[in-house]
């Protein structure tokens, strides 16, 4: 077992907002290019590599089923083991009153076998799934991948055999805040999904003054040009956010080939993560 004490999650929760901080001071004069050399072996390579699978209604595979499921659910039924996180650290720092603070983030894989009961509960398959289920059904976005600094957090060795899930919500979860701070070689470890595009539709995108896309957008994807909204697909990350953002319904998210999509994020878990042995 690790050695994490029971007033582990709360002194997590109160030490959260330190790394919004530090993602924000890598843009700092002189210090900033010191913290993100320190960040970089942490949040780039093998230590650090997810993908966002946004939960927009469109995106659907064989039997309707919905692209996050597509994944999580295979992922789920290939672990070696599964436990839920007892409490958001993210949602429960910032007071969210929107979406659940128990029973979080999903890890996967042997190292989860490591973690004391009052920092995770375990689960079955058939569990883990339910839960997938309820937390994209709220609205969450899953962010899935390796995270080495899980490994510190709930005091897991570090053997490759643990994979992270985390449900997002963009009012709360650390990632979505600090991506835009992120040196350059740690955005790049925030893969978009294989084939997946944004599309903005000019016709319908004309003069708008809302912004919700300009202002929402995890990694500023988005410009305002000459009346309307243009998009940068190489700076976007796939969440799909704007999708609902958009009032005008003017954004929409495409997936070329959902299941060459799944395949892709799967094959590079699991280049990354033993989590099925």
């Amino acid at each position: 077992m690790s050695w994490r004490p029971k007033w582990w999650l709360s002194f997590l929760t109160a030490i959260w907002p330190v790394t919004g901080v530090s993602a924000k001071a890598t843009q700092l004069p002189i210090i900033g290019k010191f913290l993100a050399a320190m960040a970089i072996p942490l949040f780039s390579g093998r230590n650090f590599n997810v993908s966002y699978i946004p939960i927009n209604e469109e995106l659907k595979g064989p039997e309707s089923l919905h692209l996050p499921l597509m994944v999580l659910e295979e992922l789920i039924r290939r672990s070696a083991h599964r436990v839920t996180i007892n409490r958001c650290h993210c949602r429960e720092s910032k007071g969210c009153k929107d979406y659940p603070i128990e029973k979080a983030c999903l890890l996967m894989g042997q190292g989860t076998m490591e973690i004391e009961p009052w920092i995770a509960t375990p689960l079955s398959v058939g569990e883990a799934i339910e839960h997938a289920r309820h937390m994209v059904g709220l609205g969450l976005t899953p962010m899935v991948g390796r995270v080495l600094m899980d490994n510190f957090f709930y005091g897991i060795p570090n053997t490759g055999k643990l994979l992270t899930v985390c449900f997002c919500c963009h009012c709360c979860c650390t990632v979505m805040a600090s991506a835009r701070y992120f040196p350059e070689k740690a955005k790049d470890s925030i893969v978009r999904l294989k084939g997946m595009k944004i599309t903005v539709d000019p016709e319908i995108c004309k003069e708008c003054r809302s912004w919700e896309c300009l202002d929402g957008c995890i990694v500023k994807a988005f410009t305002f040009e000459g009346g309307q909204v243009m998009h940068d697909a190489q700076r976007c990350k796939g969440c799909g956010w704007c999708v609902s953002l958009c009032p005008h319904k003017a954004v929409r998210a495409e997936v070329e080939d959902l299941d060459a999509a799944v395949d892709e994020v799967i094959g590079r878990i699991e280049s990354m993560v033993n989590y099925s042995s």
